[in-house]
């Protein structure tokens, strides 16, 4: 194992509030050292509190262990300043974070990529990157963050199961940054969100993206930065080398402690993109389901336990039933959800 200097527990304090109506979330936890099982380990009972530069507090009492949620439906407001305070066995407080006002998202669109081509144009394999325009003609918002939930429709080749369509949702996992800072005009054109490829079955049916645009303050996108280029940027001997980024958050009785995470302060704006398109060479995750075939009409062992039913024929000559020993292939609950959501019929073509 490496030597770090970071072997010891830290203090971890994450947090993001908006100018959107709804709980505020604040995750309280301890940092684990390098090589040991990733587990979370929450920090529980702590008094959490959010406090603005007009002298109002705001409580955030414990939910579920380590996790801390506002009361009632709490809102930023742009132009105001905030402070965390934790309060454990020792005081943690922010930096006040002011809350720096963000423009609506121009549009959100996708454009079809070739990924490999093919001998013939019908044989290239094709993806799906998505973009965004954004502009902000007061110039105010000069460091801007996305993130996402992406959600999409899969459902079963196979008639037989009943549970065959089904819907997963994904949030990022990426950092999105950009700076317009020093340029000519306050404007970001084309940027790109995500590029999805032909590795899975998101585009097979129908694929929606809810995009969320974020305001920062200069010392939060030099936070995400960094936080962009260690995750980016290691994985071979001479790349950057892993260690702690300071935040904003600090120990009041022991300032030289290392205390990790940020309290993000961001107005909010979101967009939501649909697409039903048909796109060359994506991959069938069910190609191989198909295990066995029974014919007649005797009863099988282990229906629904070791084996499952794709297809069944009792009017053919011989009757026969199709079966599988993977169950992700006869129940789309395996990889997704039966609730279709609420905002599908949103964007219908």
């Amino acid at each position: 194992m490496p030597e770090t200097e970071d072997a010891r527990e830290l203090v971890v304090v994450e947090g993001l509030i908006t100018d959107q109506p709804g709980e505020n979330m604040v995750k309280v936890s301890i940092s684990q050292p390098l090589g040991e099982k990733n587990v979370s380990k929450p920090l529980t009972g702590c008094r959490v509190f959010i406090k603005d530069d007009k002298g109002a507090i705001i409580h955030l009492p414990e939910t579920v262990p380590g996790i801390y949620h506002s009361e009632g439906s709490f809102q930023g407001l742009a132009g105001r300043k905030y402070t965390l305070e934790v309060q454990a066995d020792r005081t943690y407080r922010s930096l006040p974070m002011e809350m720096k006002a963000v423009p609506p998202i121009d549009s959100v669109f996708y454009e079809k990529v070739t990924l490999e081509e093919g001998s013939i144009p019908s044989y290239n394999k094709e993806g799906c990157q998505i973009l965004l325009n954004t502009h902000d003609p007061e110039g105010r918002c000069k460091f801007y963050r996305w993130d996402y939930a992406e959600t999409w429709e899969f459902r079963l080749p196979f008639a037989y199961p009943p549970n065959t369509r089904c819907w997963i949702t994904n949030n990022s996992s990426v950092i999105n940054i950009k700076s317009v800072s020093g340029l000519a005009e306050n404007r970001i054109g084309s940027f790109p969100l995500k590029l999805i490829t032909n590795e899975s079955d998101r585009l097979k049916v129908r694929y929606s993206l809810l995009v969320n645009q974020y305001s920062l303050n200069e010392d939060e996108f030099v936070y995400w930065e960094k936080l962009q280029t260690i995750s980016e940027e290691t994985g071979s001997l001479y790349d950057v080398t892993p260690s702690s980024i300071p935040g904003n958050i600090y120990c009041v009785e022991d300032p030289a402690e290392t205390v990790l995470g940020y309290f993000s302060v961001s107005a909010k704006t979101s967009k939501r993109v649909f697409i039903k398109d048909f796109f060359r060479g994506i991959v069938n995750p069910y190609a191989d389901c198909v295990s066995d075939t029974i014919y007649g009409r005797d009863p099988i062992q282990g229906v629904n336990v070791s084996v499952w039913i794709l297809e069944q024929n009792w009017l053919a000559t011989p009757a026969y039933t199709v079966l599988t020993n993977k169950q992700g292939c006869a129940d789309c609950t395996v990889r997704g959800s039966l609730t279709r959501p609420d905002f599908w019929d949103q964007g219908n073509k």
